[in-house]
């Protein structure tokens, strides 16, 4: 995967395991994981460490006690995957709990959710708060099916995406393949963000820096759902 990764022109990884209350996230032992496959790699891709983190009570405490054991690396960004079977009342409200600890939440994969899809609208507001929205890539390719490509494309002309990344899990369906969802992407917003998305905002949040493209949101009409 790695080796795809590069000869895509992919230039930096991160690592995202589960953090959530069916997989125990063992932070030192990913590391050592990490260390291990970069030294197999070489030097391209760079490989750095982060989780996708769940709300759960337990995971949420935790991370407000010690955030630096689930962010990206040693950056102050974090990944925070929805479980498909409901997002809790209080994310908001732990969203704004995080950026008082200076922690910048990162979004990922809202398009593929299916509760969120049915109100993207809460996706705007929350990157209208400063959360940072990351959308799978091939999600404007139609690989997750037509419902996905068009909550995709909504956010994406809604101004409310920041990154694209591949979520990749395997070398035959979820590849590590970025160079298509670029394209897809130039054909809704030009070439100029498209780059910006997979370019500069990824290599902005690795860097532990601001991102240098961060639109207003600004929904475009009610999203269509069927």
């Amino acid at each position: 995967m790695c080796r795809a990764a590069a000869a895509d022109g992919i230039t930096h990884m991160v690592a995202s395991p589960h953090a959530n209350d069916r997989y125990h996230y063992d932070r030192e032992y990913m590391q050592g994981l990490v260390t291990h496959l970069q030294q197999l790699v070489g030097d391209t891709p760079k490989i750095t460490l982060g989780c996708d983190f769940h709300l759960s009570y337990e995971n949420l405490q935790d991370a407000f006690a010690h955030p630096s054991r689930y962010v990206i690396g040693n950056t102050h960004y974090l990944l925070v995957e929805f479980s498909n079977y409901g997002v809790p009342q209080n994310t908001t409200d732990s969203f704004h709990k995080f950026g008082d600890r200076g922690i910048t939440v990162v979004i990922t994969h809202p398009e593929r959710n299916p509760i969120l899809r049915e109100n993207l609208q809460r996706v705007v507001e929350w990157a209208e708060q400063g959360c940072i929205v990351q959308m799978t890539g091939s999600a404007l390719t139609g690989f997750w099916g037509e419902r996905t490509r068009r909550a995709a494309e909504w956010l994406l002309e809604s101004q409310a995406v920041h990154v694209l990344a591949t979520d990749a899990h395997d070398l035959e369906k979820r590849v590590p393949i970025l160079s298509t969802s670029r394209d897809a992407a130039a054909q809704i917003v030009g070439d100029e963000i498209a780059e910006l998305l997979v370019t500069d905002n990824p290599s902005a949040i690795v860097n532990d820096q601001q991102l240098p493209f961060f639109p207003r949101p600004s929904a475009i009409g009610s999203y269509r759902k069927k």
